[in-house]
This record gives structure tokens, C-alpha cells and sequence, in this order.
């Protein structure tokens, strides 16, 4: 029963609806699901909004740790992602579009890391030490891949996994957008192995600081969204994978609330 005072971050009622149908079912046998798999949710979202430790959690949780082992299953089954998927599809079609896309933009960010985090590295181009977050959206700036590296590892490489990890799932995609960290043989390498054509947008010569470049501001704009979830002001977690899934709960959380569910 959703009865104490809601927080920011939780969702509403519309909004959990829209997802409680998506989550995975309590596994048969044992005890019954007696724990409130909304209020579940709504632990996690108030940890990546707030950015704080699992067991600094309001007391009017579930107990951190039965949030946590909720939190961490979803991430080793692939939850996150997959329900962030059905729902973007779904916001697609709501906007006149086709559920996935035929182009998108692709761009990575550095950001440092935590002493908690492993699996990190130097990007001696951006000076920071951390891991990079690459990302894939539409023309709308909705995520439809995202990946968590190395700092270390190029975009031209970084990209390449990412794009491997997606085309599955986009089966329409054949141009996109990029930077010129992807130019040369990345561009050759998406042609011949999945058909799809790369456009790098460069800075007009001369331009002197920031400027809004055509298609690339959309996946910058991405990035920004990112900017009111406290946990992702650095890459805190551990494993690369647990950075994913946060990034598809945060743009999952932002899509509800424009998708008809406010």
C-alpha cells in the first residue's frame, strides 16, 4: 500500500503501471513476493536521483538490502534495459514514429571515477581518469544502446562494441551521426560489417569554442539528461554493467514522464 509522503523521484501511479507489467515475476516456489516491488523501484530511483549509499536510504524503504538484491538481479538479467527499450518503442509510436530507428547519433563522454569503481583507465585526450560512457540514440535523443568502458579504450573502438551490442535490437538503423573521433576506419568498418553508413560532423573552420553542431547536439543534449541524477555525477559503481543499467533507469525514469504517464 503507497501510503507515506513521495518523494521526487518516485513514480506515479500512471507512471508505475506503465512499467509493473514489464518487471520480472516472483520466482515460483518459496515464500510469496511480500515486499512492495513499487516502493522497490522507488528505492532506486531515490538512490540514483540523490546519489547515495544503499544503506543511507530512507528508513521508509523496503531494507536496503532487499532493494539491493532486487537492484542487482535486474542488472545481471538485463531488466533495465530491456524494460527501457519496451517503453521507448512505445513513446516512439506515440510520436508518430516507428517503434526503432533508421538513423542515430552516436558520442561518448569521459567522466571520473570513484575509488569504488574498477575497470577504469586514462583518457590522455580529455585528462581524466574513469571510465567512458558511449552512447547510442535517434534522432530524438532517446538512448537505444549504451556502454560503459575504459576511459582508455578509443572512440573508434568503444563504438564498434557498442554498435555490435545494438544492431540486434535496431534492425532498421542505416546512417549515422558521429564526431570526428570516428572518422577513417570506423566508417569503413560500419559499412562492410552492418551497412550502415557514417556521417562525421565536424566544426566549421575557425569556429572558436562552443557551437551547436547539426545532429550532434542531440546526443550532447542526452548527456545533460543524465545531469539530475546525482549517482551519475561520477562513475561510482563498480562494475561497468551496474553503470549501464543506471543510465537506462535515469533515461527510463525521464521517458515516463513524457510518454502519457504523468
Amino acid at each position: 500500500m503507497f501510503t507515506r509522503k513521495p518523494y521526487s523521484t518516485d513514480l506515479s501511479t500512471l507512471q508505475w503501471n506503465k512499467i509493473r507489467r514489464l518487471l520480472p515475476p516472483a520466482k515460483p516456489g518459496g515464500r510469496p513476493r511480500s515486499v512492495c516491488l513499487r516502493e522497490v523501484v522507488n528505492a532506486i530511483l531515490y538512490r540514483l536521483g540523490n546519489g547515495c549509499k544503499w544503506e543511507d536510504l530512507p528508513h521508509d524503504f523496503p531494507p536496503n538490502q532487499t532493494v539491493y538484491e532486487y537492484y542487482n538481479a535486474w542488472v545481471k538479467d538485463g531488466t533495465w534495459e530491456r524494460v527501457h527499450r519496451l517503453i521507448a518503442e512505445r513513446y516512439r509510436r506515440e510520436i508518430g514514429r516507428v517503434k526503432t530507428p533508421s538513423a542515430g547519433v552516436i558520442d561518448s563522454q569521459s567522466v571520473k571515477s570513484a575509488n569504488t569503481a574498477r575497470k577504469t583507465g586514462y583518457d590522455a585526450g580529455k585528462k581524466v581518469k574513469g571510465r567512458k560512457r558511449h552512447i547510442l540514440t535517434d534522432t530524438q535523443g532517446i538512448p537505444q544502446k549504451v556502454k560503459a568502458h575504459r576511459a582508455d579504450i578509443q572512440d573508434r573502438d568503444g563504438g564498434k562494441v557498442l554498435l555490435k551490442e545494438a544492431i540486434p535490437y535496431l534492425p532498421r538503423l542505416e546512417h549515422l551521426w558521429a564526431d570526428g573521433a570516428y572518422a577513417g576506419q570506423f566508417v569503413e568498418w560500419a559499412k562492410q560489417q552492418l551497412h550502415c553508413t557514417v556521417e562525421v560532423v565536424k566544426k566549421l573552420a575557425g569556429t572558436v569554442g562552443f557551437s551547436v553542431l547539426p545532429r550532434r547536439w542531440v546526443v550532447e543534449r542526452t548527456f545533460a539528461w543524465f545531469n539530475p541524477y546525482r549517482l551519475l555525477d561520477k562513475e561510482h559503481e563498480t562494475r561497468p554493467e551496474a553503470s549501464e543499467a543506471d543510465m537506462y533507469a535515469a533515461s527510463l525514469h525521464r521517458l515516463l514522464r513524457f510518454s502519457g504517464a504523468t
